[in-house]
């Protein structure tokens, strides 16, 4: 009886303690190159990062496909003629922690292209972990100046799996991005309540690297 009143007891502070976040992850370096594949519930997409493009962005890619930041993500602002955007966890606990580690802003190396992959930003230093897939050509994103930072750098692009980028459910449009402050405190329960055919990243994880 005592051994089963020490396992109840574990299981509580396991389930009630922080999500694990140690903040030595934010000083990794990525490789030069590497590529990853995001799983979602509409198939599966590679990306490939190259860390010429923007060292700070892509570092930070790295580091949050490496400790599965990316795991059970909602795909809540999908806009098929402009943007993909997700990168608000679950944990409100982990996006507090990744958040405070904010990165030094970096000019536009390559071009918002069809299917490249950037950081979304609103200010100085405001990069953290959202991030957006362009779906059409965006240039203007290039070289847009808001609150004192010009364009959005390029971390990677997709290889394979544009496809499955399309089926992402879109017919919400910017609803659930306008209630980002519910999705931050309240997680996937308030999006699957309001917002139920959202499509999902279940998992990130590296392929290669050089």
């Amino acid at each position: 009886m005592k051994q089963f009143t020490y396992l109840i007891l574990f299981v509580l502070l396991v389930s009630c303690s922080p999500k694990i976040f140690k903040e030595k992850w934010t000083q990794e370096k990525a490789p030069e190159y590497f590529k990853a594949r995001f799983e979602t519930t509409q198939g599966n997409f590679d990306i490939e990062a190259k860390r010429e493009w923007s060292p700070n962005g892509v570092d930070r890619l790295y580091q949050l496909i490496k400790h599965d930041f990316y795991t059970d993500i909602a795909l809540y602002r999908v806009l098929p003629k402009f943007v993909v955007q997700f990168g608000i966890h679950n944990d409100s606990i982990l996006n507090n922690r990744w958040s405070t580690i904010k990165l030094n802003d970096e000019p536009v190396i390559k071009s918002n292209d069809s299917m490249t992959i950037s950081f979304a930003r609103g200010g100085k230093e405001s990069r953290t972990t959202q991030i957006f897939i362009n779906m059409k050509n965006n240039p203007r994103l290039d070289k847009l100046d808001y609150e004192g930072v010009t364009g959005f750098p390029v971390i990677a692009k997709i290889t394979n799996g544009m496809g499955n980028v399309k089926k992402f459910y879109a017919d919400y449009g910017p609803k659930a991005a306008q209630r980002q402050d519910s999705i931050y405190t309240k997680g996937n329960d308030f999006l699957k309540r309001n917002f139920p055919e959202l499509d999902y990243i279940t998992k990130a994880l590296s392929l290669i690297h050089i």
